[in-house]
């Protein structure tokens, strides 16, 4: 994951920036709040590419047949999982930067850090509700630790369905802050016009 962050980053800002600056004419090459939102869309397919990978591993660690399984079938999803980092993340730290003021800048490092720990502790809420409710009544828990009795692909599914529903509001909260801009926008434009 690391890695792909790594070389995505200069990557992108050398070689992608440029390219996409020309049709998009913005200096950065995608808005903060595409860049946010790919970064979501991103997550959302990890997390389907996550699942889908547990359900051939379960299939063949279940089917009494010796599994020759590498550890490589984990790349894709911990690739995705760096752009999913590196869109979201870089693009949630720009867009806070063209909002508040630059008086402001160190908040914007306790907004990113604190929307990062809060993330944190809802994955922990999440993770361990989920292995309460599906281990209820004496049903091996979708995150037993033992991976083959357990249903870990459920637990994909399932993250990749919050994380639709996620962008879902990101998209709403969008969308209002569009408006709210632009009506804000019109409303500066009337003052300087008056003044």
């Amino acid at each position: 994951m690391l890695l792909s962050i790594t070389i995505w980053i200069p990557f992108y800002d050398r070689i992608l920036v440029p390219f996409l600056a020309k049709f998009t004419h913005e200096p950065r090459g995608l808005n903060p709040k595409i860049r946010m939102g790919a970064g979501m869309i991103l997550s959302i397919i990890a997390m389907v590419v996550s699942a889908i990978m547990e359900t051939i591993r379960r299939d063949l660690a279940n089917s009494n047949t010796p599994v020759d399984m590498s550890a490589t079938w984990l790349v894709p999803q911990f690739v995705l999982l760096g752009l999913t980092k590196a869109f979201n993340g870089i693009g949630q730290l720009e867009f806070y930067y063209s909002e508040l003021p630059n008086s402001m800048a160190s908040l914007v490092m306790v907004m990113f850090t604190v929307s990062m720990a809060v993330a944190s502790l809802i994955a922990s809420l999440l993770t361990n509700s989920v292995d309460s409710v599906t281990g209820q009544g004496g049903d091996v828990s979708w995150l037993s630790s033992d991976i083959n009795a357990g249903h870990v692909d459920y637990y994909y599914w399932l993250l990749s369905f919050l994380n639709l529903l996620n962008l879902l509001y990101y998209l709403i909260c969008c969308r209002i802050h569009r408006s709210f801009s632009s009506s804000e926008r019109r409303l500066s434009h009337a003052v300087d016009i008056e003044g």
